[in-house]
């Protein structure tokens, strides 16, 4: 319905309310997944959607989905969400906007007194960020049956909680086993956090995929010194192999530029004295591409130079794969329906792959799945001065909640002649 518009002010009012729960200094937000701030918003979240009449449900993940009710109740709901989790020194809209924008839509819709096909859901997935437990989506990853639930639940951060300990301790650990909640599609909205709209002038990125990506764990180990009476010749400073391994992630993404990306995020360095010879040094490495075949040479390359480097050094060196997500591609039905929506509320579009992770990758592999971008500041993310304006934001939305009602008339219309079946519990 073309005269179904979402409330842009109110919106945004949420986006402000929400920055509060974990605000920075700098204007973003530090909410770190299972913590008592993720508590709060979580709250507010399931205040906000019961109001309006959902049944808010959360998984043994600590995943949350609020539902309104379709006129058939067999069908598998349509999703549509995010995560509200953030990183450290994140910004007020990574992911934050995907979960508010869709309740934004529901609230719509409630006004409306529109009444869907299918169920319509807005979903909160746990731990998306990864910034607390590695790897990322972590939640989702167990929904699609990537990771066991056991597994999953069984990851610590660095001062050794668990997961499965801190879903307990804000009391988000909910009953339904986690993938036992089947889906007719799932639409997710992101900022883009990448500059490619906002310089081509573009309103709304119509996602077509994700590149793949893989995250690595590295720990250098050489043997504590003395900085003065430690002749250089007889140092094993596992600083300086690790900065050296830093060197050699940038030159092997260089090296299959312009697509490939690799960074080096986390460093601990150990004792981290000034007069101390750094006898150990872990870090982490992220390597991305669009094509699976060249994230593998690039993997190769980087097992390749551990040894090359660190030997000569007297240093000894550990590296575990920690997380490897293949590069997907999203339902074209699902994708066709975002086209609708924007051409239909009016906005520019252009197809893109999404350089970075989300809930969606790992959800298409179980459901019908598509992204919407909106432009971001900059392309700055994961960063307190991301900025997506007021109207961007509303756009966003507003997409949205035409993709999910264009989803579900196709949805009507392909099972009005196939008597539905509802879609099982994976075991």
């Amino acid at each position: 319905m073309s005269n179904l518009s979402i409330d842009a002010e109110r919106l945004w009012a949420d986006l402000l309310e929400t920055a509060h729960i974990g605000g920075t200094p700098k204007g973003g937000i530090c909410r770190l997944t299972l913590t008592d701030l993720d508590r709060q918003v979580r709250d507010w979240f399931k205040a906000k959607t019961a109001a309006l009449g959902c049944a808010v449900t959360v998984d043994d993940m600590g995943t949350m989905f609020a539902r309104r009710p379709g006129a058939r109740s067999d069908v598998p709901p349509i999703a549509m969400g995010s995560h509200l989790d953030t990183q450290p020194t994140g910004g007020k809209f990574d992911g934050v906007l995907g979960v508010l924008g869709a309740l934004e839509a529901l609230r719509t819709l409630h006004e409306a007194g529109y009444e869907t096909f299918a169920p319509i859901e807005v979903v909160n997935w746990t731990n998306e960020e990864g910034s607390r437990f590695a790897p990322a989506m972590t939640a989702s990853g167990v929904f699609a049956g990537v990771f066991t639930r056991e597994w999953a639940a069984s990851r610590r951060d660095r001062e050794g909680v668990a997961l499965g300990e801190a879903l307990d301790i804000i009391g988000y650990r909910g009953p339904q086993r986690c993938g036992a909640h089947p889906l007719s599609a799932f639409f997710e909205l992101h900022i883009e956090q990448g500059p490619i709209l906002e310089a081509e002038g573009s309103d709304i990125g119509v996602v077509t995929g994700v590149q793949g990506m893989r995250w690595y764990e590295i720990t250098v180990t050489g043997q504590d010194a003395h900085t003065g009476a430690t002749p250089m010749r007889l140092r094993k400073d596992a600083l300086r192999g690790a900065a050296r391994i830093i060197e050699r992630v940038g030159a092997i993404a260089e090296a299959h530029a312009p697509a490939a990306v690799g960074t080096v995020g986390m460093i601990e360095n150990k004792p981290n004295s000034r007069n101390v010879v750094p006898g150990e040094v872990f870090l982490t490495v992220d390597l991305r591409h669009p094509d699976d075949a060249v994230l593998e040479k690039m993997e190769r390359e980087l097992d390749a130079t551990l040894p090359t480097i660190c030997g000569p050094l007297g240093l000894a060196f550990a590296i575990a794969r920690i997380w490897d997500q293949l590069a997907v591609r999203f339902d074209p039905d699902c994708i066709g329906s975002v086209r609708r929506a924007a051409a239909l509320s009016g906005f520019s579009t252009r197809d893109m792959i999404s350089g970075a992770g989300h809930d969606a990758a790992y959800i298409s592999r179980v459901a019908p799945t598509a992204m919407i971008f909106v432009p971001c500041k900059g392309g700055i993310s994961h960063n307190e001065a991301e900025f997506t304006s007021k109207e961007q934001c509303a756009a966003g939305a507003q997409v949205l909640l035409q993709a999910v009602l264009d989803f579900d008339r196709g949805l009507a219309e392909r099972l009005s002649a196939n008597p539905v079946r509802t879609t099982p519990e994976r075991s």
